[in-house]
């Protein structure tokens, strides 16, 4: 007897146990049912447009530039002032002056040279008698903060003019101005 009360409690007790899960399962397929899924459409695709490229000979737009180069096409008319053709050029004199910056000064024995960087970030030393810019300046004196270019500027009718220049070392006069 004792059995079979132990079998009827323990039939009593797992019967507490079932789980009736049968309401929370109406309630999802309502909610599934009720649910209407909002897929917006797929975007129309472009059409393709094929064409030839012509620029084949020009310039790549993916490799940088080269300094601006000066013609050395001078017509020479006689009795006035022009450069002379046949001097070799020196390495900065294929820079425009405002791709150049004077970063500084060296001396040495009296001599003095300025420290001149390029636009591609080359470091170049000149000193009196060398030659940077388009129009063939000739470096006049180097002081501590700025050069002195004699320029050769064509008029348009085949002669040229000389212009004093300055090429001024742009961190000493921010620096001057801070104080």
């Amino acid at each position: 007897m004792m059995r079979a009360s132990l079998i009827m409690i323990s039939a009593f007790l797992l019967s507490a146990c079932n789980d009736n899960t049968a309401e929370q399962k109406e309630f999802i397929d309502q909610v599934k049912a009720s649910a209407v899924p909002n897929v917006e459409p797929m975007p129309k695709m472009a059409d393709f447009e094929h064409f030839p490229y012509t620029a084949g000979k020009l310039r790549s737009p993916f490799v940088l530039p080269e300094p601006e180069v000066i013609q050395s096409n001078i017509v020479q008319v006689k009795n006035c002032l022009h450069p002379d053709p046949d001097r070799l050029r020196d390495p900065l004199e294929k820079y425009a002056l405002d791709n150049l910056a004077m970063k500084g000064t060296i001396a040495k024995e009296g001599l003095r040279w300025a420290l001149i960087r390029t636009a591609d970030q080359a470091l170049y030393r000149v000193r009196k008698g060398n030659y940077i810019g388009l129009y063939h300046g000739e470096v006049i004196n180097v002081y501590p903060d700025y050069l002195e270019l004699l320029e050769l500027i064509p008029d348009g009718t085949g002669c040229w003019k000389e212009r004093l220049t300055k090429l001024e070392m742009l961190e000493a006069v921010e620096s001057g101005n801070r104080e």
